[in-house]
């Protein structure tokens, strides 16, 4: 059903990280003030810095494979203390030297962590150190190491950021006997310094552009829902091809800008909106329900817990594969690889099911009108139903179940995602399909119809003999030979017209049946299927076996059906 729906999709929110980028955080530059660059020395500074990385990180290192270290928890905290082991610094020991007094997790409203700790590194010290963003970290200071001025650290940001960088900001205070760092889960120091930032890396997947571009000409907006900052969000949504020329300041909003729009404005807003930089929980929530106010369908990506009410609210909730527990409960499909090309491939399944239950329908309704008006014209007619029941349960056999492994197990198409999304509360029967079952329904009843007359008043004993016709007005009476004829005939005719709705929707050729051995089969079954019946049915089928010559001009005659509709599909292509 979420695979189904993800066809109807019109917008998709996307995560950055992991979903667009690669998630594979590495320390692209260090600029901590007072320190040489990348890289650590015996200062006082320098113990500093590497006892607040490794103390206030919840990740670890898997280093089960000394050669090859994996990150274990966030990554962005792994690739900090991955950088901490490249320079000869094991972070394991820093974290048992300290004892922790209190801490303050992180949290994407608060966008900072903290931890208290009894210092290792200065012994009798009891230090408290907070990482986070850079401008809320930068906020909660008194002082900058090395005296470092404002417009500096927002000129070195700002050139990260363009970049497409991740950027954390650290900052430590030796909290003295008496005072208090963290009352009640909340920070209350008062004597911050900041020490510097780290740019982090994390490069855009190579697979992601071409995927964007597919879900946007397949008429599929995206919007990125991220907590990185503006330049650095709007970089990546260039990098992917979102971001075009021409865009601006209409296009891009941050979480507190678009948490201070009353609800009209963003209704008359939100489908001009591409990215949203710094963005919480509750943004993206109230970003779904106000596309689906639009009558947009909504598909959403997320993988931490408070991405939750979001992957809840949208019509289809994509959890990442390494996300958290409560993401995938909440969600409708897990993306096992994280990947945002795996969304458009979503997107390509669900309209390729949805046109495969069209090509079974399609197929199903025109074989139901030629039956149902052969039988009640029969019935008007007087004379017994040209079709027994035994043949009637073949046809329907052929109509229900084997059609619909056939036209079902057809392979999902990448033409689909030239389609624009289709209207989810449109009838599943569109015109082209009541064309087509009306039409081949009627034509197919007109042609029946003229060999149930020819049948009741000539004596057929070879189909050869309708080009020498003498009608006798006097004979009613269909003998056992022509009612096997007008049952092959019948069938046959849904045989090719089988292949005509295989073709439906498909912009193709009904012979491009590349990965379609199932289908291939199934029509096999019911040729072989046809003659055995006829051949060998007798009483049980009511039928008598046919000539050689009969069959060969019953297929080759009721092959037109499948010939004219490919000259209809190449003069409509």
């Amino acid at each position: 059903h979420a695979c189904e729906t993800m066809g109807a999709t019109t917008v998709i929110c996307t995560d950055k990280t992991g979903t667009l980028t690669e998630n594979q955080m590495r320390i692209y530059r260090t600029d901590f003030f007072g320190l040489p660059e990348q890289r650590l020395d015996d200062s006082v500074m320098s113990r500093l810095v590497e006892e607040g990385i490794a103390v206030n990180s919840t990740a670890l290192l898997d280093l089960s494979n000394p050669d090859k270290p994996s990150v274990l928890g966030n990554p962005t905290e792994g690739a900090l203390i991955l950088w901490l082991r490249n320079n000869g610094v094991d972070y394991r020991t820093l974290r048992e030297g300290v004892e922790r007094v209190d801490e303050i997790p992180f949290t994407t409203e608060r966008k900072y962590m903290a931890s208290e700790v009894k210092s290792g590194v200065l012994p009798g010290k009891t230090i408290l150190y907070v990482k986070g963003a850079p401008e809320i970290v930068y906020s909660l200071c008194r002082n900058t190491e090395g005296g470092v001025d404002k417009a500096a650290i927002d000129n070195l940001l700002l050139g990260y950021q363009n970049q497409a960088m991740r950027t954390l900001g650290f900052a430590y205070q030796i909290v003295e006997p008496g005072q208090e760092a963290i009352a009640d889960g909340n920070l209350v120091a008062d004597n911050l310094t900041f020490m510097g930032v780290v740019a982090i890396s994390d490069p855009v997947r190579a697979d992601v552009p071409d995927a964007v571009q597919e879900c946007l000409d397949a008429g599929i907006a995206i919007k990125i829902v991220t907590g990185d900052t503006p330049n650095t969000a709007k970089e990546i949504a260039r990098q992917i091809g979102l971001w075009k020329e021409g865009d601006g300041d209409r296009n891009i909003i941050t979480g507190p800008e678009f948490a201070a729009l009353d609800d009209k404005t963003l209704y008359d807003r939100v489908k001009d909106l591409k990215v949203i930089s710094r963005a919480r929980p509750l943004d993206k929530k109230r970003l779904v329900e106000t596309l689906q106010k639009r009558n947009e369908v909504v598909a959403v990506t997320g993988d931490g817990t408070n991405d939750a009410p979001a992957l809840k609210a949208a019509q289809v909730g994509l959890s990442m594969g390494d996300g958290t527990s409560v993401a995938k409960e909440a969600s409708d499909i897990t993306i096992v690889d994280n990947s945002f090309a795996s969304i458009g491939r979503a997107v390509m399944w669900g309209r390729s099911l949805y046109h495969n239950i069209q090509r079974f329908i399609l197929f199903q309704m025109t074989v139901n009108v030629v039956a149902c008006l052969i039988v009640l014209c029969g019935a008007f007619m007087g004379t017994e139903s040209p079709l027994t029941v035994t043949q009637m349960l073949w046809v329907n056999l052929i109509m229900d179940t084997f059609a619909a492994m056939a036209l079902a197990s057809l392979p999902p198409s990448e033409r689909v995602m030239k389609d624009k999304p289709r209207d989810r509360n449109a009838f599943i029967i569109n015109r082209p399909m009541r064309y087509d079952i009306i039409g081949m329904g009627g034509l197919f009843f007109v042609l029946l119809l003229g060999l149930l007359y020819i049948f009741h008043h000539a004596d057929i004993t070879c189909l050869t003999d309708l080009l020498s016709l003498h009608l006798d007005p006097s004979s009613s009476e269909m003998t056992p030979y022509e009612l096997s004829l007008f049952f092959t005939i019948f069938v046959f005719l849904q045989f090719w017209n089988m292949f005509n709705a295989r073709a439906f929707e498909s912009h193709g050729s009904a012979f491009n049946l590349k990965g379609c051995s199932e289908f291939d089969f199934i029509a096999l079954v019911i040729l072989v299927g046809q003659i055995l019946i006829v051949t060998f049915g007798g009483e049980m089928f009511n039928v008598t076996p046919l000539k050689i010559v009969d069959w060969v001009i019953i297929i080759a005659v009721t092959s037109l059906v499948l010939w004219v509709g490919e000259l209809f599909r190449l003069f409509k292509k």
